[in-house]
Order: C-alpha cells, then sequence, then structure tokens
C-alpha cells in the first residue's frame, strides 16, 4: 500500500493527548503543510485535542512560515518544550503561540536545545532520561525557573537537581514522543528519504528513531516522490521502515522567505566574491575586534545577531576559509548565512546532524564560541532568552546554554546602553547622547550564562561593545580595553552605574577598527 496521503488525512491519524515531536528550525526544514492540516482539523472537529509539542528548534516564524502558530489553539495545544519560539521585531504581531505563553493559557517551557535532542535520544534508548551539567545555575536549573515560561508549566516541573558520583546533575526525566513529524526533499515510495534540496538534517531520523521506538507514528513532508529504488542508498538520511506517512507539499520553502538556493543545500559553490561584506557602520566595529580573537585553523561557533557578522569580517580581510564555522543547525565550514538565511551556509565542507553538532558542542571540542547578549549583570551573567515587556523579541535559549557550558572561549558581543546617539568616524566614536538604558545591569531578568560558573571553571569570557572590551574576573567587569574616543569615566564607569570599573593599565582599541576600508586582520 501507498504510504503517500494527503495533509488532511496524517492530521487524522493523530489521536487526542499524543505527545507529538517536530522537527524544524524556525523556516528550515518546517513541515507546516501538516502543521497547518493539523489546526485545520482541530477548528472542523474539535480534534485532536490536548496535544504536548516538542521543538528542539522552532517551528516556524513570523514572515510568513507559522509553523507552530497553526496549532497554537486553545484545547488543541496543552503542553509545548521547545529550544526556541518564533521572535521577530516589535513592528510585527505577536505569534499566537506567545500570546498562549503569555496568558497562561498552556504550560511553556524553553529547554536549550541541545538538551531537547539528548531527551529524545535517551527516551528513544529507554535510558531514565538525561542526566547532564549543561543548564547549571542558569535558567534551566530548578534553583531559578528550572526551564518553566509561566505558571502553568511552573506547577509541573521537567527537571530536578540530583546527587551523583560526588557532582551535581540536571535530570530531565523521559517525555516520549508517540507522534515525529519530519522533512526532507523527496521520498520514495517506500518512505525513503532524502535531503538534496534542504539546508540541515536537523533531528529528523532520531525523531523519527525515537517515535517508532515506542510504536509511534511518523510522518514525513516532502517535496517529491519517487519510484522505490531510485535513491541512491549512500544519500538516503532516513531509512523508510521509519516512516508510515508521506505528505507531498511541492510547494515547501527551504527556509525563510527562500523558495530554492542551491547553494544553501550544497549543491554549488558559489565564487567568494559574491558574498555581501558587512556594512561600515558601530557593529562592524563590534565585530572586528571580536574577529581578533581568532588564530588561523580553530573550529568557532556562531550566534545570531552583532556575532553573525564575524565571518563577513575575515572574508574583507581575504580569509575567508581560515577558520571552521559550526553552527548549531549542522553546517560545518563555508561561509554561515546572515538576515533571513541564518542558520544555514554556503559553501559548507559538511551537514552534521543537530544532535550530533550539539554533542560536540556540549562536550567543548571546539575553540572558541561567538554570540550576543541582550544585557550582562554584575557577576557577568547574560540574558538572551528573555524580555518580560516584550517577550517575542527573543527567540528563547536555543542553543546558547549548551555552546557555553563548556567553551574555551567565549566572545559576547552587544551594545554598552540601547538607543545612545554615537558619532562614528575613523578617528573615534563618540557618545553624543546617552542611551534610554544601560546593558549592564545589577542583576538580569534571565540567566542564560552563569558568569561565576563559567569563573570557576576557568572558561575565558569577553564582553565586546562599542565603548570597550570587558573581562570577567573575580572582581567583576574589567573594561581592559577603551574605543578612541570614548570618555572611560562617563561613557563607561558612570553611563553603567558603577558596574563596570576601567583597569589602570586599559588599552586603547586599535584605530583599524574604525576604517572604512578593510582593516588588515592577520590570522
Amino acid at each position: 500500500m501507498s504510504k503517500v496521503v494527503t495533509a488532511a488525512e496524517a492530521a487524522s491519524r493523530i489521536a487526542d493527548g499524543a505527545v507529538v515531536s517536530v522537527s524544524s528550525s524556525s523556516g528550515l526544514g518546517c513541515p507546516d503543510a501538516v502543521l497547518r492540516a493539523i489546526g485545520a482539523r482541530f477548528d472542523a472537529e474539535g480534534h485532536p485535542r490536548k496535544l504536548t509539542t516538542l521543538h528542539p528548534i522552532a517551528a516556524g516564524d513570523m514572515y510568513g512560515i507559522k509553523g507552530i502558530d497553526h496549532i497554537a489553539k486553545d484545547g488543541l495545544l496543552t503542553r509545548i518544550l521547545a529550544g526556541s519560539y518564533p521572535s521577530g521585531p516589535s513592528s510585527l504581531e505577536m505569534p499566537e503561540i506567545w500570546k498562549m505563553v503569555v496568558e497562561n493559557r498552556v504550560a511553556a517551557y524553553n529547554v536549550p536545545s541541545g538538551i531537547m535532542f539528548d531527551m529524545n535520544r535517551d527516551a528513544g534508548a529507554r535510558r531514565p532520561g538525561v542526566l547532564t551539567q549543561v543548564g547549571l545555575d542558569t535558567f534551566a536549573d530548578p534553583i531559578r525557573e528550572g526551564c518553566a515560561m509561566n505558571e502553568r508549566a511552573a506547577e509541573h516541573p521537567i527537571v530536578h537537581r540530583t546527587e551523583f558520583a560526588g557532582e551535581t546533575w540536571l535530570h530531565f526525566p523521559n517525555i516520549i514522543p508517540n507522534v515525529a513529524i519530519i522533512r526532507a526533499t523527496t521520498a520514495d515510495e517506500h518512505g525513503n528519504l532524502t535531503y538534496e534540496h534542504e539546508g540541515a538534517y536537523l533531528g529528523g531520523m532520531e525523531q523519527a528513531i525515537t517515535a517508532k521506538n515506542h510504536g509511534g507514528l511518523v510522518i514525513a513532508q516532502v517535496k517529491r516522490v519517487t519510484a522505490r529504488g531510485s535513491l541512491r542508498p549512500h544519500d538516503v538520511h532516513v531509512p523508510g521502515h521509519l516512516v508510515d506517512l508521506i505528505v507531498v507539499d511541492p510547494d515547501q520553502r527551504q527556509t525563510t522567505e527562500t523558495d530554492y538556493d542551491p547553494a544553501i543545500s550544497g549543491q554549488i559553490m558559489r565564487p567568494w566574491d559574491s558574498f555581501s561584506l558587512a556594512e561600515y557602520g558601530v557593529e562592524k566595529v563590534i565585530a572586528r575586534r571580536a574577529a581578533m580573537e581568532l588564530k588561523r585553523g580553530q573550529t568557532a561557533n556562531l550566534g545570531f545577531g552583532i556575532s553573525a557578522m564575524v565571518p563577513r569580517i575575515l572574508l574583507e580581510a581575504g580569509h575567508p576559509e581560515a577558520v571552521t564555522w559550526a553552527i548549531e543547525q549542522g553546517a560545518v565550514g563555508g561561509m554561515p548565512l546572515t538576515g533571513f538565511a541564518f542558520g544555514c551556509a554556503s559553501n559548507a565542507d559538511a551537514y552534521m546532524p543537530s544532535p550530533q553538532q550539539f554533542t560536540y558542542f556540549q562536550g567543548g571540542g571546539f575553540d572558541l564560541s561567538f554570540l550576543s547578549f541582550l544585557e550582562v549583570d554584575v557577576q557577568g551573567n547574560v540574558n538572551v532568552s528573555k524580555l518580560g515587556k516584550k517577550p517575542y523579541l527573543t527567540a528563547g535559549c536555543g542553543g546558547f546554554v549548551d555552546i557555553t557550558a563548556n567553551a574555551p572561549e567565549i566572545v559576547f558581543s552587544g551594545f554598552f546602553e540601547a538607543g545612545a546617539d554615537l558619532d562614528l568616524t575613523e578617528d573615534g566614536l563618540r557618545v553624543r547622547k546617552p542611551g534610554k538604558f544601560t546593558k549592564m545591569v545589577e542583576a538580569v531578568e534571565h540567566v542564560t550564562f552563569s558568569g561565576q560558573r563559567a569563573l570557576s571553571r576557568g572558561q575565558k569570557v569577553l564582553y565586546v561593545t562599542e565603548r570597550c572590551v570587558m573581562r570577567l574576573t573575580d572582581k567583576g567587569l574589567i573594561a581592559t580595553e577603551i574605543m578612541p574616543g570614548i570618555e572611560a569615566e562617563r561613557d563607561i564607569v558612570q553611563a553603567s552605574q558603577g558596574r563596570v570599573q576601567v583597569a589602570e593599565s586599559a588599552a586603547t582599541m586599535p584605530k583599524a577598527l574604525l576604517s572604512q576600508g578593510a582593516m588588515g586582520l592577520e590570522l
């Protein structure tokens, strides 16, 4: 019998109370047609009801791929665990899932993406849940929020502290999915799946294995179907015995705002001069200083925001292949993309499944990570995962907690103040008018990164801003480098309300950072 069904038929197979695991990363790899059909069935029939959904990385975005918003409905969705959530600017309407979260209409948890993949793996292998030190002393720790995003979630903890072998660990008990919804490019008639047009494998195979190991249902959304036996076995990433139903959506987008770009899926290699350089401005200056931490031959991780500009700094300097980039969606090497295509890379050397990429990150095998911050406090803690006043401006933690847990060196980048009027020239940067508020706070709203734990573990931590470079010490945040044009006492100490001190031996940052031309970076 054919496994090919309509999206509506696939949705009809999902029972009330199901635990549904969804493979996606925002618009990248999102099985949007199946999620839409589930929402449509609920509107018409009132079923399925009371679903729990698991999203290691966000499903859908705010720019045309609704993803989780298709099923963000009272009665349909009861509980959600996600590494990240759809996010965007305040000029766009709040996503439905965020309305449910902030109005306490669904039990919502923000779980580090790598831990979510670990939870899937251990449930699949019938082990007793995840035992990890990733997330200790952060919001994922029960001594803080325990991943809970609202009161309904806090009433039902999903993580506990435990002692094992003389050390403290976090234990995440199994949450077993009985449905997995994944996506690929091509399925043959048996359900073998290939990913030739995809920008990442994500965790589809692992999610399918876990559902099947517990007698569950696996639904694969694909772009096209071919005859059985026509796929090269080495190209099959999910074998057909793991797939129950195939839903064909010929219009599925490769990722947000991109129907199909062969360079994203590694089918062509772009000339290096076809990539745009970072636009001149304060953010580029910050990214340039961050890039100075690199050495040729290193492997570095990359996050969203200002940090995503660092590969373009190397490109401008003529070193596009000097460093191997590794991003959580799975791309290794090449040029990580920015904007709507963030999470993808062109000219990649390889694509790893996200679960394996996170094992690499959690174990700290790479050299350094470039990440951004929303706010930093006096203990060096960083928040990137929560904005109480406008929650959907941040996606949540994503892989941030997994990546920073054991990274040998972390370079955080961001603005010292929000909304300051800055005058940038090749001679210096001057603060013409202070910002609305400092990002150097007494205590961060959400501890996504624990400064004190990093300090105790000997991690090297830098905070790069447009005004200074700060280092985390046992005496707090110390500015060790000052940008030309900055008045240290006024623009750093007073602007931070004394939370940042300036080292007596503070150096002046090189003027080359301010150049409108290439800065002459050598690796």
